[in-house]
């Protein structure tokens, strides 16, 4: 049995989890959180990473292959993890959670679009510092579109977020 402590922020994580998908009712807010999913799916940063080489040349290929292989280590980690807490989707396990978009996972925990934007985010910025404006309203409205689109809890999306700075921030000082 969980602990006291554990149970109240799982009581929250739902009730939070609950009032972002009511957000979803409103078709422009679905529409404008459907799209930046879909953005999270990888799009956003491949885009990026080819308008850099496009612009910048082989100048360029250093930060874009950093990109990729934080790419691909927060794939494995986030798989991993997903694999062995089998958390279920909040649709799946919250009455009146609504999933307006289909998933691209089984799991819940954590957040894999919410990772890959954060850490994404985190190398593309300590390379261009000036894709700040850019880079943290994508990051910020990935995670908020994962709750209110039904597919994490708040927590996952944290999560995502914190293993995505920490294997950013880890790999810029190496």
């Amino acid at each position: 049995m969980p602990a006291p402590a554990f149970e109240w922020l799982a009581a929250k994580d739902r009730v939070l989890c609950t009032r972002f998908n009511r957000v979803s009712n409103i078709g422009w807010l679905r529409r404008l959180f459907a799209i930046a999913s879909r953005l999270g799916d990888g799009m956003f940063c491949y885009t990026l990473m080819a308008a850099r080489l496009v612009a910048k040349g082989a100048v360029a290929l250093p930060p874009v292959l950093h990109m990729i292989g934080v790419g691909l280590i927060c794939t494995a980690l986030y798989k991993t993890i997903k694999a062995r807490t089998s958390r279920p989707r909040p649709y799946e396990a919250q009455p009146g959670i609504t999933l307006r978009v289909s998933p691209l996972d089984q799991f819940s925990f954590p957040s894999g679009h919410t990772l890959h934007a954060t850490a994404f985010s985190v190398v593309a910025i300590a390379y261009y510092p000036e894709l700040f404006w850019l880079l943290l309203p994508f990051a910020t409205l990935v995670a908020l579109s994962r709750v209110v689109l039904g597919l994490h809890y708040p927590s996952d999306v944290l999560a995502g977020a914190a293993i995505g700075a920490s294997v950013a921030e880890l790999s810029l000082l190496i």
